[in-house]
């Protein structure tokens, strides 16, 4: 019987800490589902980004190990991002003929960089699909959407060839797996680098201060939809300049 009631407060004590834990940082969820569903297809719905994140919140909150240096709300983050692409992922509304576009035009960029040795333009991209440029920036807009390209996703493992941990970020990694990761980290550091000046400026607006597109808009002078162009543009050339790391 007392291993029965210790039990039964154990559980209650999970639930009472889970329940603190989800007050505390709901804010957080929400910013993050806020963020990541202005580049998901309309079909997908803000609610459900917040739940799947607060799973993620929950799951970080009991595998969290203050002894890995990161705190908490650092480790919260990547595993509530996790989480929110997982379940959109797990909703396969992605047509194959998207991945097959993504591929298509990643490959097309790094050929043409290849062979003009500078960094090409959009249009340049179009001619060499033989599609307009109209048409160009709705496939790269579905293709960026489709596979919910991010610089966080980016070291989840999914595309790139790292191995996946239950436990994303570094500071949580296993030795050998976080060697792997800091090395896609320096070259995707370097790939960004070598960006033109508006791409590299509009991923760090977006990821490092998390603007959204229409404030990022504002700061270029551009509109929100020609941001959202720049950021497509961005995010392929860079899987692009990533080939070498991504799985088949």
């Amino acid at each position: 019987m007392a291993l029965v009631d210790g039990i039964d407060i154990y559980e209650q004590t999970n639930r009472v800490s889970a329940g603190i834990v989800i007050e505390e940082y709901a804010d957080l969820v929400k910013r993050i589902a806020q963020h990541m569903i202005a580049r998901m297809p309309t079909s997908v719905q803000l609610d459900d980004l917040i739940q799947a994140g607060t799973i993620g919140l929950i799951e970080a909150s009991k595998k969290y190990d203050v002894a890995r240096g990161a705190s908490f709300e650092t480790y919260a983050g990547i595993r509530i991002r996790d989480a929110i692409v997982d379940e959109v992922r797990k909703g396969d509304w992605v047509p194959r003929s998207v991945h097959r576009n993504a591929r298509r035009i990643s490959q097309v960029i790094a050929e043409l960089e290849a062979k003009l040795g500078r960094e090409v333009k959009d249009t340049e991209v179009a001619d060499a699909m033989g599609v307009t440029l109209d048409e160009y920036h709705s496939m790269s807009r579905d293709a960026v959407s489709g596979r919910l390209f991010s610089i966080e996703e980016s070291f989840s493992g999914e595309e790139y060839n790292v191995s996946n941990s239950q436990s994303s970020g570094s500071a949580f990694l296993e030795p050998d797996e976080s060697v792997q990761r800091d090395i896609l980290k320096r070259s995707l550091m370097g790939a960004i680098d070598s960006l033109p000046e508006r791409e590299r400026l509009t991923l760090s607006l977006y990821y490092d201060e998390e603007l959204n597109l229409k404030e990022i808009g504002k700061v270029l002078g551009v509109s929100e939809s020609r941001v959202s162009q720049i950021h497509s543009q961005a995010a392929l050339r860079l899987r692009a300049k990533l080939k070498d790391w991504q799985v088949e």
